[in-house]
């Protein structure tokens, strides 16, 4: 199976990871020094966002 990449766009990461406080982490030292546990709550976060824009349709 296929995996789908670049579902949620660089801008919106930044954005939620600024959001969220891990934005520091990110800039110094990549996407993959992001806790699992911060992942998850961007991911969350991204769901909300989606979810909020669909209801505004």
């Amino acid at each position: 199976m296929a995996r789908n990449r670049g579902i949620m766009s660089e801008q919106l990461k930044y954005e939620i990871a600024r959001e969220l406080g891990v934005d520091q982490v990110v800039a110094s030292q990549g996407w993959g020094a992001v806790t699992s546990r911060d992942c998850g709550n961007m991911v969350t976060k991204a769901i909300q966002i989606a979810e909020k824009s669909l209801n505004q349709v």
